[in-house]
């Protein structure tokens, strides 16, 4: 009878944690997945007949980024950054793709706060959009009350109370202002950003690099002194997150672009900028081509094995620069 007893607790004893591994991995291998791209303005639209708001200058901008923020906190699996329990907390793919989102997010939200809807540097900063802009940087890991989560959604209310005083003719402090030096301010932004990314994806395989840091301005000075090479690689354990981080905020700069053409298309079309807007948001599409490897490869510039980061460094690099020739037509043309 014990030895019967003590077969069966052995059995119990391999069974039970077998299940629950196998359980976890088939929920990481659920929830490992990227949201597919919405239609910016497709979803103005309904967002617009769902709420009786007429679509007006701005209203694409901000619904895209309310809705931004939605499939962010909604979708499979939910916001994964704060999570702390398994199988979520063993994922690193998803929650380095949220961040890549969220910071493009933040970017746009303090933007429209110090930019686009105020019409000159003495005008008063629009109340909704000064309660949001802080919400969105909320620690992005926390999961002690309050919140992230929540957190994130009072930024999205804010955002709902934006867009219905935009659409409101009773209401004319709401504003949204396309002009070519609100667009050229946000595209620096993204500029500096997808600039760092290129380079830390860049620096996948380690590169030797000349320091330019002070170069264009001989009475440039700086904190303290470095070294006339620099060596710069970015760790082979942190290339996926990087590599995630960079399609996250691909996928969101895509549809922020999508939306910005139906806002900004007068100002595009005078400065004959239609189609070099449409060439960035091409390359950031093509970041989101789906992978077809188990895991990010690493390989040598020009080796056996393909270097995804390389790759992905090179759509952004090419994006960076027709941002870089955008703005300047922008200001100049």
């Amino acid at each position: 009878m014990i030895t019967q007893l003590s077969r069966r607790a052995r059995i119990l004893w391999i069974t039970v944690p077998s299940v629950l591994i196998l359980l976890c991995l088939g929920g990481m291998f659920y929830l490992n997945h990227e949201p597919p791209a919405f239609n910016p303005i497709a979803r103005a639209t309904e967002h617009a007949r769902a709420h009786g708001h007429q679509v007006v200058t701005g209203y694409t901008t901000t619904a895209t980024l309310i809705e931004t923020v939605d499939v962010l906190l909604h979708k499979r699996g939910g916001y994964m950054s704060n999570d702390i329990l398994p199988p979520w907390v063993l994922l690193d793919n998803v929650p380095n793709w949220e961040f890549g989102v969220l910071t493009q997010v933040r970017d746009l939200a303090r933007a429209m706060r110090n930019d686009f809807s105020r019409s000159q540097t003495q005008s008063t900063e629009d109340p909704d959009l000064a309660e949001a802009d802080p919400l969105f940087h909320y620690d992005n890991a926390r999961w002690i009350p309050p919140d992230t989560e929540g957190r994130y959604r009072k930024a999205m209310d804010a955002l709902e109370r934006y867009v219905t005083r935009l659409s409101s003719r009773s209401e004319p402090q709401g504003q949204f202002y396309a002009r070519a030096d609100n667009l050229a301010d946000w595209l620096a932004i993204v500029e500096k950003r997808l600039g760092s990314l290129s380079q830390r994806l860049s620096a996948s395989v380690g590169q030797v690099r000349l320091n330019t840091d002070l170069s264009g301005d001989p009475d440039a000075r700086q904190s303290t002194q470095s070294p006339d090479v620099v060596e710069v690689k970015t760790p082979w354990t942190e290339i996926d997150d990087v590599f995630y981080e960079t399609r996250g905020a691909a996928w969101s700069l895509a549809l922020f672009l999508h939306a910005m053409e139906v806002d900004f298309e007068e100002v595009l079309r005078k400065k004959n900028a239609v189609v070099s807007f449409r060439q960035i948001i091409r390359e950031l599409e093509s970041t989101q081509e789906p992978l077809h490897s188990p895991m990010v490869l690493n390989g040598s510039q020009f080796g056996l094995f393909a270097n995804h980061s390389l790759m992905m460094a090179n759509y952004i690099a090419r994006a960076n620069a027709a941002i870089i020739d955008l703005r300047r037509l922008l200001q100049e043309g």
